[in-house]
This record gives C-alpha cells, sequence and structure tokens, in this order.
C-alpha cells in the first residue's frame, strides 16, 4: 500500500474511532445529565436489567467515550464497549427493524456493535494519544 493510501486509511479509521466516542460520550451524559442516574436505573429496571447496573453503565459510557475521542487504548477500549452495545441491542431486539419503531428498533445498536467490532480490529488510526510517542500521528503499528 502506498503512503499516501495508509495515511488516508489511517484517517478514516479515526473518524470511526471519533465518531464512536462521541455517541458513547453523548449516551452516557445523557443517563447522566438529562435522565438522572436513579432515572436511568429505573429504566434498566423496566426492561429487566439490575437498576445498579445504571451506575456502572453510565460512567463506562462517559469514560470509554473519551477515551476513544482522543485514542487512548483503543482496541481494549472498543472492544470493552461490546457487551454494554449488546446490552442495548437485547433491549430493542423484539421492537422491529427501525429505529423510528415503536421504542426504537433494533438496526442502531445492532450497527454501534459492528462498529466496535470493526474499532477493536482496526486500532486507533491517526490522531490517537497512544501514538503520540511513534513522533507521527499516523504511524504504524496501530496500537492497542
Amino acid at each position: 500500500m502506498k503512503a499516501n493510501e495508509q495515511t488516508l486509511q489511517d484517517y478514516g479509521i479515526a473518524i470511526l474511532r471519533i465518531a464512536l466516542g462521541v455517541m458513547f460520550l453523548a449516551h452516557g451524559l445523557l443517563k447522566v445529565l438529562v435522565f438522572t442516574l436513579p432515572g436511568t436505573a429505573g429504566f434498566f429496571e423496566s426492561v429487566g436489567f439490575p437498576g445498579f447496573a445504571a451506575y456502572i453503565v453510565a460512567p463506562a459510557e462517559v469514560l470509554a467515550g473519551v477515551a476513544l475521542i482522543v485514542g487512548f487504548r483503543t482496541r481494549l477500549v472498543a472492544a470493552a464497549t461490546i457487551p454494554l452495545l449488546i446490552g442495548a441491542l437485547s433491549v430493542h431486539a423484539g421492537n422491529g427493524w427501525v429505529f423510528s419503531s415503536a421504542n426504537g428498533g433494533w438496526e442502531y445498536p445492532a450497527y454501534l456493535v459492528v462498529a466496535a467490532i470493526a474499532q477493536a480490529l482496526l486500532g486507533s488510526g491517526a490522531l490517537a494519544v497512544e501514538r503520540l510517542g511513534a513522533g507521527n500521528p499516523v504511524a504504524r503499528p496501530h496500537s492497542a
């Protein structure tokens, strides 16, 4: 692969990483700031999860979001989010395909599972703090 193609690929991977991180940060902050942790705990209980899980999931989403946005331990963080996303998918699995279905469909959570798997496999891409020591923001190899 030519250097320019490699650079474009690394920036494409970074765009995926940052977008996934922004999604996690937004959803985690929504649970904390809008629904509140007690409200989120009540929702979790209403869909069959233990309420205390809200106090684990919301901070995990915020921290994962920040870590992905800055490119810290990208492979590990992306892989660690997969169980959270599968949990979200399980909530929407019976609601139909489209997210605009009653109670939200399952295509968006399913897409996020696939995106997290892809990110875990691809690594950090460009503009990641875990690559600063390499002296080149797009230097190979992708680190964990």
